[in-house]
């Protein structure tokens, strides 16, 4: 009951603060937010020292800094060429603004990062076993699986049991006793 008392009280406090006049801060920053459009890449690559300026300065980077992908035909646009590092490869003690995430805000990240993240591969990891020996174990085991099963597909294994006995072909046991 006090919690709810003490609740009401900041309720209250909070309703009266100089935060939600129109004139505060909180209500500016509201009307000042940016849409995902914003960031959304511009379909062609900067041409111009000015463009190339200006899309730097778009993603947060030093236009020196800034290098836009490569126009292969399946490009980004004028999205940042930025290295592939996978989360699980970063600094896990490193003050990072998302420690979840590890990355830090306005940071520019790889442009299919969402599958980088520290639960999901890792393409900055040295495997132990190259993927041609990974390829030769596996098909040597179900090569292997593959020979034992038909090696024995004819020998049929099963319980060994005594001929089944039917009434027509004579009595199997007596009753008489034993001399």
């Amino acid at each position: 009951m006090a919690a709810l008392r003490i609740g009401g009280q900041l309720a209250l406090r909070a309703s009266s603060s100089k935060l939600l006049k129109p004139q505060s801060l909180l209500v500016t920053s509201e009307r000042t937010q940016y849409w995902n459009r914003d960031w959304k890449p511009e379909p062609v690559a900067p041409r111009t020292p000015e463009e190339h300026a200006a899309a730097a300065a778009k993603y947060g980077m030093l236009p020196q800094d800034y290098r836009p992908m490569p126009d292969d035909g399946t490009a980004l646009g004028d999205y940042p060429d930025v290295p592939l590092v996978s989360a699980e490869a970063r600094d896990p003690y490193y003050n990072w603004d998302m420690p979840e995430l590890r990355r830090d805000f306005c940071e520019p990240i790889h442009h299919s990062m969402d599958m980088y993240g520290e639960d999901r591969y890792n393409a900055d990891r040295k495997l132990r076993i190259s993927i041609p020996e990974m390829w030769a174990m596996f098909l040597g085991v179900m090569a292997s699986y593959t020979l034992v099963f038909l090696y024995f597909e004819d020998k049929k294994m099963f319980r060994p049991v005594m001929p089944k006995q039917f009434a027509k072909d004579g009595p199997h046991y007596t009753f008489e006793m034993r001399e």
